[in-house]
């Protein structure tokens, strides 16, 4: 049980002494109300007693400011009014699409709601794809453990799931002189965790990193790698499907029924949900899932991050992965690693992200101010990083418990509740292993009603579309022979053809949407961010689903890209 008392006197002596102060399912409560957000922030973080308490369940109100509603899709029918499924997983981003793909190994009914029109639309997509080391985490913390397993896990998932990895490393500059002298006591903390590491001098460095901007060398950790965030998730999704289970798009969970500690329905805009077991997935809302399934003893503050895309010809940067040398570990009280310049899988640099502390959970907004502080901060990495190169920048939001921990685990106050929750960087690198373990805990409270068995026919292998610019010669013409339509080439930038995008909107979890079919095959990705491509894409999405021209959307719902028709058109269901 968490010291109540003792939380009061440290909350007093900082000045919020008004704050009361309460324990709820092993955690400690802070209701009230305050004039800054960062007030409230800092209550939170001060509340926080690992040895003791579940977590922190932060309610204190800021004063004057009502925050933006969960986005809910309009629409409303009862497709899966009365379902029962055995495992209901609540979330489409890497975590929930993992827990699903492992899930489907077993002769089980699973079905994953996402609230979105596609799955990894948020922090899952929203990232720079790195598939961590580990070294920046604390040696004992849950992450590390999860990022380690998850890390070893890659290279199997690549194989099976046709998604492309790479393990190219991560330099890390050391910035000042003096850094060199705490080189062995990094090399002790690797040890540990069984992180391969290396010195490397500062004449290696300037071979491999033009312009450089520190001169004392770098700590250099071979079992970093890159991947497509979003591809994977899409990769472990169509896998799942491929193995019966069922992703349930535009499915917003709206409510949860419990009682005598268990849950017994839940309620969603198509129609209410019977499942034997649910686990939470929900991202930044997963302490809004957790209050309603009765178990909230967390609180996620959304951390918003902004990073850069820039052109391929500024892949000269580097083939790696660059940081800078920190003190502190990301699992303590710092918020971020830092960022730094990431050469994606793709071949494009990415930068940043940066880190600021929001409470909105939906905030993708940019500003030129964020977007300059991203920049300024990487050139100090290298003198190659230039303004014009950035073809494209976005924004995601982190699911960041006061804890700054995962949180894995089976409710001990719901029996039929497990929570993937809090789940931020190195959530990519993590998933897979998080998924193993949610996966177990599910299959153990079900088996405690039936038998539960792995099925005889799981199929671990998912095939991609293929990628035709990167096929040999002939092995592209013995493509094109057998279907012309991928030697149609579309998106010029990228060099994406007909064929691959059709495959995208003919894939298990059809690619309906510009966004959906860019995170699938890049068509729309390159320097002209689909100038050129979009309306023959629009047209295609058009013909093949049988919708009208005017409600094809960029990223669903509310984001329609044409008003109305300017002249007849000979289709007029067009």
């Amino acid at each position: 049980m968490p010291d109540i008392r003792k939380i009061k006197r440290k909350l007093k002596k900082a000045g919020f002494g008004s704050i009361e102060v309460s324990e709820k399912l092993g955690g400690v409560w802070l209701r009230g109300e305050l004039d800054e957000y960062e007030q409230i922030l800092e209550c939170g973080r001060l509340a926080v007693d690992k040895k003791t308490s579940r977590g922190v369940i932060n309610d204190i109100r800021l004063k004057g400011y009502i925050p933006a509603p969960m986005r809910i899709p309009s629409l409303r029918d009862n497709l899966y009014e009365g379902r029962t499924p055995d495992v209901l997983v609540v979330g489409g981003g890497i975590v929930g699409c993992a827990i699903a793909r492992e899930l489907s190994r077993y002769d089980i009914n699973v079905m994953l709601a996402e609230k979105e029109y596609d799955i990894a639309t948020g922090q899952s997509a929203r990232n720079d794809g790195m598939i961590h080391a580990g070294i920046d985490l604390k040696p004992d913390s849950i992450k590390v453990k999860y990022n380690m397993r998850g890390n070893k896990l890659y290279d199997t998932l690549s194989k099976e799931l046709d998604v492309p990895v790479r393990k190219v490393g991560q330099y890390v500059l050391l910035t000042k002189k003096w850094h060199k002298l705490l080189y062995p006591v990094v090399v002790l903390r690797a040890r540990k965790n069984n992180i391969p590491i290396r010195y490397v001098c500062q004449k290696e460095l300037d071979r491999k990193i033009p312009k450089i901007g520190y001169r004392h060398g770098a700590m250099f950790f071979a079992g970093a790698g890159i991947v497509s965030p979003y591809l994977m998730c899409i990769a472990l999704a169509e896998n799942a499907v491929q193995n019966g289970a069922e992703i349930c798009l535009n499915t917003a969970v709206t409510g949860i029924e419990h009682k005598d500690g268990r849950i017994l329905s839940v309620a969603t805009n198509r129609g209410t949900i019977y499942p034997k077991v649910v686990v939470n997935a929900a991202g930044v809302f997963s302490d809004v899932i957790a209050e309603q399934a009765g178990d909230r003893h967390f609180t996620i503050h959304p951390r918003k991050g902004v990073e850069a895309i820039l052109d391929k010809k500024a892949s000269r940067i580097t083939d790696s992965v660059i940081g800078r040398f920190a003190m502190k570990s990301s699992t303590g009280k710092q918020h971020t690693k830092g960022g730094g310049i990431v050469r994606t899988i793709d071949g494009n640099i990415l930068i940043g992200p940066s880190a600021v502390e929001t409470p909105e959970r939906e905030d993708e907004s940019t500003t030129c101010e964020s977007l300059d502080e991203v920049l300024v901060k990487q050139q100090g990495l290298t003198g190659e990083l230039t303004r014009s190169d950035i073809i494209t920048y976005f924004a995601g939001t982190r699911a960041a418990t006061y804890e700054e921990e995962f949180i894995v685990e089976k409710s001990p106050v719901i029996q039929n509740l497990v929570q993937a929750a809090g789940i931020q960087s190195p959530g990519i690198t993590a998933a897979p292993a998080i998924a193993e373990d949610i996966a177990k805990f599910c299959t153990e409270i079900l088996s405690e009603t039936k038998k539960i068995e792995k099925k005889k026919d799981f199929n671990p292998i998912r095939k991609g579309i293929p990628c035709v610019r990167e096929l040999p010669i002939e092995e592209r013409a013995a493509l094109i022979k057998k279907n012309p339509d991928y030697g149609v080439i579309v998106c010029r930038c990228e060099e994406i053809s007909k064929g691959e995008i059709l495959d995208a909107i003919r894939s298990p979890i059809p690619a309906t949407t510009l966004d959906a079919i860019k995170r699938r095959v890049r068509a729309g990705m390159g320097r002209c961010q689909g100038g050129f491509c979009s309306p023959v894409i629009t047209r295609m999405i058009a013909e093949e689903t049988g919708v009208g021209l005017l409600h094809v959307t960029k990223k669903g719902e509310g984001s329609e890209l044409l008003t109305s028709y300017t002249k007849e058109v000979a289709n007029d269901n067009l």
